[in-house]
C-alpha cells in the first residue's frame, strides 16, 4: 500500500465540484450520494497544526463516492489527469471488481475522468460508462482525450 503523503489530495479540485454539486443535488431531492472516507493510519501528525502528515492505507479503497439519483443505485470513482491520458493502471482491479459486483445488483457505476489542465470553462470533464464486466479490461492501455469521445455516455 501507498502512503498518503505520496498520493493524497490528487484530484481535489475534481472532488470539490463533485461534492458541490452533490450538496446541491442533495438540498434539491435530487440526489443523494456520499464521498467514501479512504481508511488511513496515521504515522506521523504535526504538533503544531495537528495536521497529518505522513500515514498509510488501512486497506485498498473501492470507488470514491455511492448513493442514489432517484432511487437509483449509483457508484463511482472521481479521477483527474494532467495530460491528454489517462493511464488505465489508474484503475485498479479491487476498483473493478467492486464496480462489477455493484451492477450485479443493479447498481449504475461508472468512472468521471477530469482533464484539469485543459483549463476551460466549463472545466473538461468525462464520464465513462462502460460494461465494467468486461470493458474496462480490454480498453487500450489509456484513455486519450480526443479519442474518448466513443467511451462518452
Amino acid at each position: 500500500m501507498g502512503t498518503w503523503n505520496s498520493r493524497g489530495l490528487r484530484g481535489s479540485t475534481l472532488e470539490d465540484m463533485i461534492n458541490m454539486s452533490n450538496e446541491s443535488y442533495r438540498e434539491k431531492g435530487l440526489a443523494l450520494i456520499q464521498k467514501i472516507p479512504t481508511p488511513i493510519t496515521p504515522v506521523r501528525i504535526d504538533q503544531q497544526t495537528r495536521h497529518i502528515t505522513l500515514a498509510y492505507f488501512d486497506q485498498q479503497s473501492t470507488v470514491d463516492y455511492i448513493g442514489a439519483v432517484q432511487g437509483i443505485p449509483v457508484c463511482f470513482d472521481a479521477k483527474e489527469c494532467a495530460t491528454d491520458t489517462f493511464p488505465m493502471m489508474n484503475i485498479h482491479e479491487h476498483q473493478v471488481k467492486f464496480m462489477k459486483d455493484f451492477e450485479k445488483q443493479g447498481g449504475v457505476s461508472f468512472i468521471i475522468l477530469f482533464y484539469s489542465h485543459k483549463n476551460e470553462i466549463p472545466p473538461k470533464i468525462v464520464i465513462v460508462k462502460r460494461k465494467i464486466n468486461k470493458d474496462l479490461q480490454t480498453l487500450k492501455q489509456s484513455f486519450i482525450f480526443t479519442h474518448i469521445k466513443s467511451l462518452i455516455m
